[in-house]
């Protein structure tokens, strides 16, 4: 037998019927075209051979775009639904947030859904007792636990079904895009009680569109898009690929058209060669223009993404239809990496369209120095920015022995974390 705690699933295909829908004679016509040469019969495979394998106290980040196959994977390994092939194996008591309001009934009030909850855990009703003040603490729903829960709003339905999902102490937790709704201190709250949950021996599965959030939460990552696995392993490298994969999405080439244009972009270090941290960073840009002003010039740096990590901007003056501007980001922050370089451009006259470039990928450039320091699990940096710092110990050692906690007294941390050179 399993121990409880345990995922394992192993090669787990999901299919759904397409919609039916009246369509035009032709659209008919070719559904039945395609059923004659056997292409499909309308069915849509939503996930592909997927194998999910983890131990009591594993976390796991879902990640990939909308349609991907997360939630899907999540409903079958609650059992809410079954896969068209392989084996699903869940030991132990499962608490799932996988919608909003998933796994509670708006007709009930919320004391009522806290009972209801802990019964389909499998949980004695003294159990829930004991737990019930630390669901409504955290939820803060003091005032309205007595409340029909169709009179909640989507943040009270939210903060109780996370709080009744992870309070109940289950073997399993698996969490639906909980972050998408509620303010930042509940976002905090939510990872503060998973990183507890984990420090139990929960099984945490976690899918999010924040990727910060999975790379300080889980310590693994499975990457799906269009229900197959593009990645699997260190939460890191999973997302790493992931970021990749979204820059490739975008359009890296500079745009042709617009009254502002880039012939070419690049990003190297101050004498050409490659980019190493806290050295300088220069951008060159060839910019072709149509119009005879000044406007404001974006630069941004980013992991991929359009979110940037760091921005600067200037006043650029176009008076002449070829121009090189030329950026300096100095003593560049960042850690070993790949990243990329967005631009923009944007006209200083009152008008409705002041856009004259949009703001887009134009080239990218892979970053050599040490990795960026650990933060504590469940802390969720947004940008990966890296910063020299000076660590004195006093009293924690002999004087003779200034490598006492492992670092020696002074000595600046992340300078040693990682060579400062380039692959050959």
């Amino acid at each position: 037998m399993l121990p409880e705690g345990t995922i394992a699933a192993s090669e787990i295909w999901k299919r759904f019927k397409t919609d039916r829908s009246q369509g035009q004679i032709r659209d008919r016509i070719d559904r039945a075209r395609s059923r004659v040469k056997g292409q499909g019969g309308g069915w849509r495979w939503a996930l592909r051979e997927v194998d999910v394998v983890a131990e009591p106290g594993d976390s796991i980040g879902l990640v990939g775009a909308n349609g991907s196959g997360k939630s899907t994977l999540l409903k079958i390994l609650t059992r809410v639904m079954y896969p068209t092939a392989g084996r699903v194996e869940v030991s132990g008591r499962v608490g799932a947030l996988i919608e909003v309001k998933a796994g509670i009934h708006p007709e009930l009030t919320g004391r009522e859904n806290i009972f209801l909850y802990g019964s389909l855990l499998g949980l004695k009703r003294q159990d829930v007792i004991t737990r019930f003040d630390d669901i409504v603490g955290f939820a803060e729903l003091d005032q309205a636990i007595d409340r029909p829960l169709k009179f909640y709003s989507s943040g009270m339905a939210m903060r109780l079904g996370f709080g009744v999902a992870a309070f109940l102490n289950p073997d399993v937790l698996l969490v639906d895009e909980v972050l998408s709704v509620g303010d930042a201190v509940f976002q905090q709250r939510c990872l503060d009680r998973m990183r507890y949950v984990l420090s139990q021996g929960t099984t945490l599965i976690f899918v999010s569109h924040d990727l910060a959030a999975v790379e300080a939460t889980c310590a693994r990552g499975l990457w799906l898009h269009n229900g197959d696995v593009m990645g699997l392993g260190s939460v890191g490298d999973v997302l790493r690929s992931y970021r990749s994969s979204i820059e490739a999405g975008a359009e890296i080439l500079p745009l042709a058209s617009g009254p502002v244009r880039l012939a070419s972009a690049t990003a190297t270090s101050a004498d050409g060669g490659v980019v190493r941290s806290y050295e300088d960073l220069v951008v060159d840009l060839a910019v072709e223009s149509d119009v005879t002003e000044k406007v404001r010039f974006y630069v941004g740096i980013s992991e991929g993404t359009a979110a940037p990590i760091l921005v600067v901007s200037r006043l650029i003056d176009l008076s002449d239809a070829h121009c090189r501007v030329q950026c300096t980001v100095e003593h560049l922050p960042l850690p070993r990496g790949r990243y990329s370089v967005w631009v923009a451009a944007f006209s200083l006259k009152d008008s409705d369209d002041d856009e004259l470039m949009p703001w887009h990928p134009t080239c990218h450039f892979d970053a050599f120095g040490p990795d960026a320091d650990p933060a504590p699990v469940a802390v969720v940096r947004p940008s990966p920015v890296q910063v020299r710092s000076r660590w004195d110990v006093v009293g924690a050692g002999s004087p003779a022995d200034p490598n006492a906690n492992g670092v020696p007294a002074g000595i600046e941390a992340g300078v040693e974390a990682g060579p400062l050179t380039a692959p050959t």
